[in-house]
């Protein structure tokens, strides 16, 4: 009944017959279906607490072994803003030639992760640093496979060959990378001068030697770093592969984006975070890029923490809740048309932007994303400084750009390549 490769879509199917609220099983475990903006707000803003916990998948519980750690300032916009000059650079380089820009948009998105985790960012073209940024890539792709998902549901399946044995691999691989960065870091902490998130972390891993039950040890620090790099980098990259994608496919749209640009920042200064509310065009194309993108289809899987009674179902404690937030951003009740890009959900008759509260890519609730505010920093000022410097054109060999998205852990353009042409 399932397409594991697409599982969101049949979800989605199967509640217009089954309802907003359903059940499935995945392997021998019963997991709860919500669908559409009422029921999947009800539960997880309405119902936050008996909602809250985050469930335990046998894919990122192998590999982060039950390790983890529970961002906007100024000095982070100065970092997206440096970052975006190397991007244009990179992209000048092509000179208008069409190329793929997943792992220079990832190496961009993890730079400002590295910033924060480790204080400093990497060249492109550094080999260490690249290799790792394709392997969590791939590792995000993967977690979409049919066999990662039967995996998910059959752990005991874990001895057969397969995708998931990759995933191991990359996150040894990974793992590795950041535990010798740890390592050459700590010989230069200075309590005085805390300049990341490792220093801070590590710093208050001291003061806590004497704590048996601490948090603050190795393999926290370890698992932590990486998921931040993971969750921090892939999101933010392909929601600006969707705009580029978008952008190409409706020039229209595009040209009246640039205008407002030219008009409120000109064609020189970089753009900052404090020009969003006079680029209220700009602002509502972006959030129809993500809604449309539907970036993290299936969000991440909630459990249960009590018994509680919701839409008049009995739901025990330790249930798995899937919270389809394609069902919300593709809401027919809340959308006007919610399978076409239209930047006009965003806005009022005057050209105002609207916030709309079926708006939840982030997910709602205790187990919203916590890079929430550093993710919107960073789709704004990198969309319009790319916007600002380039006109994105279909590469000359396509007559029809498809908008179809490919298979992974988040929903990626399938049609990779890009023209960018220098203003």
């Amino acid at each position: 009944m399932l397409d594991l490769k697409k599982l969101h879509k049949s979800l989605m199917e199967l509640s217009e017959k089954y309802g907003t609220v359903f059940s499935i099983k995945l392997g021998p475990r019963n997991v709860v279906v919500l669908t559409g903006y009422e029921a999947v707000k009800d539960a997880l803003v309405n119902h936050a607490e008996e909602f809250g916990e985050r469930a335990c998948i046998p894919i990122f519980e192998t590999t982060v072994k039950g390790h983890d750690f529970g961002m906007g300032k100024k000095t982070i916009e100065d970092k997206i803003i440096e970052e975006t000059d190397f991007l244009i650079k990179m992209i000048d380089s092509y000179k208008g030639q069409p190329f793929n820009p997943t792992i220079k948009l990832n190496s961009a998105a993890a730079n400002i992760i590295c910033s924060i985790v480790f204080g400093d960012r990497f060249d492109y073209e550094d080999e260490m640093f690249v290799s790792l940024v394709k392997k969590v890539n791939e590792n995000i792709q993967l977690a979409g496979s049919t066999m990662v998902q039967l995996y998910n549901a059959f752990p005991f399946l874990g001895f057969l060959p397969g995708s998931h044995k990759i995933f191991f691999s990359n996150t040894k691989q990974s793992i590795a990378f950041f535990k010798n960065f740890f390592n050459k870091n700590r010989q230069k902490l200075d309590v005085n001068d805390l300049r990341s998130f490792i220093d801070a972390f590590m710093l208050r891993q001291q003061q806590e030697l004497d704590n048996p039950n601490s948090y603050f040890h190795e393999n926290n620090l370890t698992y932590t770093a990486t998921n931040l790099f993971a969750a921090g980098m892939e999101t933010t990259s392909t929601t600006i592969r969707w705009g580029m994608l978008l952008m190409m496919k409706y020039p229209e749209i595009q040209r009246k984006v640039h205008e407002e640009i030219i008009r409120v920042i000109g064609s020189e200064r970089s753009p900052r975070a404090e020009d969003r509310k006079s680029l209220p065009y700009t602002d509502a194309v972006i959030h129809e890029i993500q809604r449309f993108g539907d970036i993290v289809p299936l969000s991440i899987t909630h459990e249960t923490t009590v018994d509680l009674n919701f839409k008049g179902y009995f739901i025990p404690k330790g249930t798995h809740v899937i919270p389809l937030l394609s069902s919300v951003l593709y809401d027919k009740t809340q959308w006007e048309k919610p399978n076409e890009f239209n930047p006009s959900h965003f806005l009022d008759v005057e050209g105002k932007f609207v916030k709309r509260d079926a708006f939840m890519p982030f997910s709602a609730g205790r187990r919203a994303c916590v890079g929430e505010t550093l993710a919107k920093m960073e789709l704004f000022l990198f969309f319009t400084a790319l916007i600002q410097k380039f006109k994105f054109q279909v590469p000359p060999n396509v007559s029809e750009l498809g908008l179809e998205s490919g298979v992974g852990f988040t929903s990626f353009p399938k049609y990779p390549y890009v023209c960018a042409v220098r203003r």
